[in-house]
Parts: structure tokens; sequence; C-alpha cells
């Protein structure tokens, strides 16, 4: 078994698949990039939210906690700002994150980048927002919705990086299945706790941003009249 993290390292994918990978995110960073440009042009309000967000994304996803077998784990963050502004801005915000990790801290990587993206940045903000609104519109108070999207959101990403790292690295008695499954265990011991502490904790930053970033929360439209308990 290869040493792993949920950042996949520089150099550890085939350059083939990293180019994939590349290939499968740039559709969502063109449009991210897009999303983001009208929330700059329309909603400049929300700036320092949007800046919160990144940080609080960075911050979170560049603590790195011992797995078994010489692996990795950390929190995510993408959950607080695709929550907020949306899954497509979100996108930007995780691949900006995972950009100055990978060139100021050597967490991650340039070349499989567009992997890490992929599972971070583009599944953690989608799986983030949908659950989030799924809850919401099922009747779930606003701090219990957080929670399940920001801590679905991390789950999802270490299942979408367990696939990735089962593709290229398949067993070679099991094939991909049972690569799947080594991977899968590895990253549990550690990810699951740290989803739903992640999700408590996004849960206390958003119920506070409620409190004092109130007028910007109901310009992005999250808060509706007598339905943010």
């Amino acid at each position: 078994m290869k040493m792993v993290a949920m950042h996949i390292m520089e150099g550890f994918l085939p350059i083939t698949l990293a180019l994939v990978w590349y290939a499968i995110a740039a559709p969502f960073w063109v449009k991210g990039t897009l999303a983001t440009r009208r929330l700059l042009r329309e909603k400049r309000s929300t700036l320092l939210l949007l800046g919160a967000a990144a940080g609080f994304c960075f911050i979170l996803s560049a603590l790195k906690l011992p797995s078994v077998t010489g692996s990795c784990s950390h929190p995510t963050g993408v959950g607080l700002g695709a929550i907020m502004f949306g899954p497509w801005v979100g996108v930007i915000i995780g691949t900006i994150v995972l950009l100055f990790q990978a060139v100021l801290l050597a967490h991650g990587g340039l070349t499989t980048l567009g992997a890490n993206a992929f599972s971070m940045a583009i599944v953690g903000s989608f799986a983030a927002f949908g659950v989030f609104k799924l809850s919401r519109r099922l009747g779930a108070p606003m701090w219990l919705a957080v929670f399940f999207g920001a801590a679905i959101g991390d789950l999802a990403t270490y299942v979408v990086t367990s696939i990735q790292l089962a593709w290229a690295f398949p067993d070679a008695v099991s094939g991909f299945a049972g690569s799947m499954a080594k991977f899968t265990s590895i990253f549990a011991v550690t990810q699951i706790p740290l989803a739903v502490s992640e999700g408590l904790l996004t849960a206390l930053i958003m119920s506070y941003l409620i409190k004092y970033s109130r007028s910007e929360l109901d310009e992005l439209g999250m808060l509706r009249q007598g339905q943010v308990a």
C-alpha cells in the first residue's frame, strides 16, 4: 500500500491520469470563474465574506492529521463557501486554496491540481451545497443543514480521492474494487470524525455570520424571513 494523503502529492499520479483530471476539471473552472466574476460585479458588499470563506478553507484544509500506514487526513473547508455563494463559486475558492497550498506549503501539487480540485473543490462544493439545500427543503434548521452540508462535502471528497487513487493504482489481485476498499478503509479511520468536526465548526461559524453579517447573507439569498433557526 502506497503512502497516501487527502491532497494527492506532486508526481504521485501517472501523467496521463493527471492530464485527464485537468481536462475534467477545466469546464468547472471556466463556469466557476464566470460565476465568481458576476458575484464580484453585482454583490460587492459580500467581498469580505468571500475572503473569510477562502481563509476558512485554506486553514482547515492545511491541517494534516496522521492516519494509519503513513497516510494523512484533513478537513476540507469547502462547505462554508459553497453553502454561502453556491457551488460554482465554491469551485474557484477551493481551487485557489489548493493552488496556494501546492506552491507555498508543498501540500498537494501542480501536476495533481486537476485531481485534487475535482475531489475537493468540485465534488466537495456540489455535495455540500446540494445536501444543505435538500436539508432546508426538508425543514431542517439552518445550523443542522449547514452541519450536514459541510460534513457530507468532506466525506464526498474523501470518497472521490479514494476512487482516483484506486483508478491509478489497482490492486494486483482484486483490481480496482480491492484497491478502493483499501484506500477508503485507510481514510475512514480519521476522515469520518474529521467530517463530523468540520460540520460542527462550519455550523458554529455560520451562526456567528448570521448574527453579525445578516445583511450580506440576505443579499446572497441565504436567509428568508423567519427561516434562519
